[in-house]
């Protein structure tokens, strides 16, 4: 009987919230009342406006969405706007964030909501600690060769 009861049990999902408010509501949220969820960077940079680059990006954010099917990824937008915060509005799109030698493809999700895109496309390679190369030590000289 317990293992009909695992059957029966259908798998609960957490609704996703960001400080306190549900993703239903944060969509409707405009201008201050979205504002003051987000942290004091992100709020006195959005109190002063999004500037045209922002706001070119964002409509083109909104087209891709209006001219993907349904059920379909909207298709990819490119952007150097590593300064952007992430905004409700955005979250389905997909976005290629340049990191200065190529564009990082990102999903936004929403629990990306308040961060900089540029957070999701590393500027750098991660450093791999592992064995020296040839001429990295003076003992590393004397390896014999295999």
């Amino acid at each position: 009987s317990i293992k009909m009861a695992d059957k029966d049990k259908k798998r609960t999902f957490r609704k996703y919230s960001y400080r306190g408010v549900d993703l239903d509501n944060l969509l409707d949220l405009e201008g201050e009342a979205l504002f003051s969820l987000f942290h004091s960077r992100a709020r006195r940079k959005l109190s002063h406006g999004l500037k045209r680059k922002n706001v070119n990006l964002v409509s083109k954010l909104r087209k891709a969405k209006r001219e993907a099917a349904t059920g379909e990824k909207p298709r990819v937008i490119k952007t150097h706007l590593r300064n952007m915060i992430i905004i409700p509005e955005m979250i389905g799109s997909n976005i290629s964030v340049y990191n200065g030698k190529l564009f990082n493809s990102i999903e936004i999700k929403p629990e990306m909501i308040g961060h900089y895109l540029g957070e999701f496309s590393l500027t750098y390679k991660h450093v791999r600690h592992g064995r020296p190369g040839i001429g990295a030590t003076h003992s590393s000289r004397f390896i014999p060769l295999k």
